[in-house]
């Protein structure tokens, strides 16, 4: 759905964007992160034809952006940070107006009508904007960016400065539109990227470092499957027993929470999921377990590792 190859954007003599390429696939939610600076802004606008690469193509459903502009336009739907709304006027008129300089195909009264159902304004859709709340301004901000129903969102901080409810209610729309819609997200609220978006990219100094699923992102780091246990018992019978389960490379004792009761880095080959057979051992060896969950990096971790170590990034790491 959208094909980026190559892009390199330069200003003076530095690179904002070096040399990049992904593929977002059609119906895919894709998180889009980077620290300040690190080119995630520059490559949306060049995306959405805001800006022209110095090298490199992008395509969007077909639409080359150099041979078609206005075609790649029509096909996105794009909402920045602080959404552009003429506050003046009201929900409705705004939208009508909108659709207008869209030259959207159709009907007018009927479209705006659903499209006001869907983002949840068909309630203020007549009253003045600049009237409204935070979390209203950004669902109408989000109504023009689904006029025409483009088939590629693409949104810019969508929760930035909403209270915690409408984060929520933002999200779960979002994940609603994924339904019908490929969309591109970009978010410094990385639980937020977590639980909506099926796929991760992470851009540092301008190259693409991380691109991955976001539920295998801990493997770009090459972690090995770790686990965090605790359990009741004699500290070495418990090493002793964990050790002893196929797959198991290492039982690192991470402190004694209260008199026998220990906290305990369980790690494994990443090729095998070794945590019924650690709990089976430790059930027969009369070792009660009290917890049991995941010890690899975070999404927070990770994108910190990624975007701090430099060495990894100047040499490519990840995909470009």
């Amino acid at each position: 759905m959208v094909e980026v190859q190559n892009v390199t954007k330069i200003y003076g003599d530095k690179k904002a964007v070096d040399d990049i390429s992904f593929t977002v696939n059609s119906g895919e939610i894709v998180g889009f992160l980077g620290p300040n600076g690190a080119g995630k802004s520059t490559t949306m606008n060049i995306i959405t034809g805001y800006l022209s690469s110095s090298s490199g193509t992008v395509t969007v459903d077909g639409c080359e952006i150099l041979d078609d502009p206005k075609g790649v336009k029509s096909k996105i739907g794009y909402l920045p940070e602080i959404p552009p709304l003429y506050t003046e006027m009201t929900v409705r008129k705004y939208l009508g107006f909108m659709y207008d300089l869209k030259h959207v195909k159709l009907e007018k009264e009927e479209h705006i009508d659903e499209i006001c159902r869907l983002v949840k304004i068909d309630a203020v859709e007549d009253r003045i904007i600049k009237n409204l709340s935070k979390g209203y301004k950004q669902r109408v901000g989000l109504a023009q960016a689904l006029l025409g129903n483009p088939p590629v969102l693409i949104l810019d901080e969508p929760t930035v400065g909403l209270d915690p409810k409408q984060i929520i209610e933002i999200r779960n729309l979002v994940k609603d539109l994924g339904k019908k819609h490929t969309v591109i997200l970009s978010s410094h609220i990385l639980s937020e990227v977590q639980a909506i978006c099926d796929r991760v990219l992470i851009i540092s100094n301008g190259r693409i470092v991380a691109d991955s699923p976001t539920a295998d992102l801990s493997k770009v780091l090459g972690k090995s499957g770790k686990l965090r246990i605790q359990v009741k018992g004699g500290k070495t019978s418990i090493i002793d027993t964990v050790s002893s389960v196929k797959g198991v490379k290492s039982v690192k004792t991470e402190r004694e929470l209260q008199n026998g009761v220990y906290e305990f880095i369980v790690e494994s080959d990443s090729e095998l999921d070794v945590r019924e057979s650690v709990f089976w051992k430790l059930s027969e060896a009369k070792l009660p377990m009290l917890l049991m969950q995941s010890a690899d990096p975070t999404l927070e971790e990770i994108f910190l590792k990624l975007t701090n170590d430099t060495n990894y990034t100047k040499q490519g790491g990840g995909k470009k």
